[in-house]
């Protein structure tokens, strides 16, 4: 059993000041170097930085689209028959040379309801999509599938959103007779008077390209989809014509300015809507996450080892499980305290200066903020003990310090760059005790997003709690056996210790 004699006495064994000041200086190098990439790190734009659409959560989204609307009351509806969706990629690979006609998987078209025309306001969709049939999204993170139907000319689709106060339910029709409920959502605080009609938008077209050994780069070019209705009703509109506006940014480039504008446009109860961006829940600039304010904790990491490896490797290393036991936790401890000091600091100073740079940051909530700073220092006391324990296994510092390098800093490092393949990436943060620093991570996933999820991108193939579980297995396997291979400690072993430290200090 640990005392407070025994740890305190351990305590003053491990604070040398050569320990401390590593610690420390390796601390003070993570608030540094996140301080100074953040403030080195600035939006530019030909004048002002448009904002990133904000949604009612504070997520930063993608909330850009061609919207042909019109008023709708709480009681109402809108149906329409959807006969056709086309698409434009420009200059997909290999050859980079033309402009061809397709659809990426999340191109989309069809009909929505929103509360009004705010980029980041409330919403729900029922559309066509390139590549995954009929979906209902809403409020940017929620995705609905309605099956696997998709659109030929023979083959139509009808579509219909019915609104009953905050209620939207999502309906599709082979023949517009029997109906399918795709979905039904609530929309808080949807006003009595909302948005309601066609849309259509593209998100980019995503390819990797290879580099380093096998590594990827993410490429994204410029698509627009078009879609086709006819048979437009709305129930509980208003008698009010059409209203056809971007919603974001829109015609800006070459391909809308010389060839194809998005826009709605309509022809003997023909209606052709175009347009590009995404609607969803990432920005659509792609905002920065906020562990990207931790560039220099490899270097603390590293630190750590060396120190930890260092103090297990001590010539006196056969003592007691206790004495053992005790190292490790003191050890531990100043570890997590120098942690949590650094991650901190960085974490907010680093968002706020980056968001006053006008850098769009994906904001985090409270708790998920202590569980990054927290897990960040757990995760350096675990990796600390670990390379005490092979310090205690080997004898030799500078074995247990290569070996502990290799094991957690290492991967760390070659999976942060396009370098490697993306699968081995992977299989190294699911392996190795580099898996325990998925607990840093706040970028999301989304299946509705084409996105290069990758480590080399800032994603790690496991949760947080996943990877901070391998973390201590490798942990757990380690120091357990150096514990348990000591011997007990004698009482007259403590006696000569005691006397050994009580000279030590005259």
């Amino acid at each position: 059993m640990l005392t407070r004699e025994l740890l305190h006495r351990e305590w003053a064994a491990f604070r040398r000041p050569a320990r401390l000041i590593a610690l420390a200086a390796a601390a003070l190098v993570v608030i540094a170097a996140g301080l100074l990439t953040a403030a080195g790190n600035r939006a530019s734009c030909q004048g002002p930085c448009p904002a990133d659409p904000v949604a009612a959560d504070g997520s930063i989204v993608g909330d850009r689209f061609w919207f042909l609307h019109r008023d709708l009351g709480r009681e109402g509806a809108i149906t329409v028959r959807m006969t056709s969706m086309t698409g434009t990629i420009t200059y997909p690979p290999p050859g980079h040379d033309r402009i061809v006609p397709g659809l990426v998987p999340w191109a989309k078209a069809g009909i929505i309801i929103k509360d009004g025309v705010r980029q980041g306001s409330s919403y729900a969709a029922l559309m066509m999509t390139g590549g995954h049939g009929v979906r209902m999204q809403y409020d940017y993170r929620h995705d609905i599938a309605a099956g696997g139907t998709g659109l030929a000319p023979r083959f139509p689709r009808w579509l219909r959103l019915t609104r009953s106060g905050d209620t939207v339910t999502g309906s599709e029709s082979a023949d517009g007779r029997r109906w399918h409920t795709v979905g039904t959502v609530r929309l808080a605080g949807l006003p009595a008077t909302a948005q309601v009609g066609l849309f259509a938008t593209s998100p980019g077209d995503l390819t990797l390209r290879k580099v380093g050994l096998g590594g990827a780069v993410e490429e994204s070019r410029f698509t627009q989809a078009t879609g086709v209705f006819d048979h437009v009703t709305v129930v509980g509109g208003s008698a009010g014509e059409w209203r056809g506006e971007a919603v974001g940014e829109m015609n800006q480039t070459d391909w809308e300015k010389y060839h194809n504008a998005s826009g709605a446009v309509e022809r003997d109860g023909v209606v052709t809507v175009s347009g590009t961006g995404d609607i969803g829940p990432s920005g659509s600039e792609g905002a920065v996450p906020a562990e990207r304010t931790l560039p220099g904790l490899v270097i603390m990491l590293i630190v750590v080892i060396v120190v930890a490896a260092r103090f297990g490797a001590r010539p006196d290393t056969a003592v007691s499980r206790r004495v053992l036991t005790a190292r490790a936790a003191v050890l531990g401890a100043a570890t997590i305290a120098a942690g949590l000091a650094a991650v901190g600091v960085v974490l907010p100073a680093g968002v706020a200066i980056l968001s006053r740079n006008g850098v769009a940051v994906q904001p985090v909530s409270a708790l998920t903020g202590v569980r990054v700073v927290a897990g960040t220092a757990a995760v350096l006391a675990l990796c600390a003990v670990l390379a005490y324990g092979l310090g205690a296994w080997l004898r030799r510092g500078w074995a247990a310090i290569t070996l502990a390098v290799s094991l957690v800093a290492v991967p760390y490092v070659v999976t942060a760059f396009p370098f490697l393949p993306d699968d081995v990436s992977r299989w190294l943060l699911r392996l190795t005790p580099a898996a325990g620093l998925a607990v840093q991570q706040t970028a999301v996933e989304y299946p509705q997003v084409v996105a290069h999820y990758a480590p080399s991108a800032g994603y790690f193939p496991l949760p947080g709690w996943a990877g901070f579980a391998v973390l201590c297995a490798y942990t757990l396997a380690v120091a357990w056996p150096a514990v348990k291979r000591t011997p007990g400690e004698r009482p007259a072993d403590r006696r000569q210790r005691a006397a050994s430290v009580g000279g030590s200090r005259s």
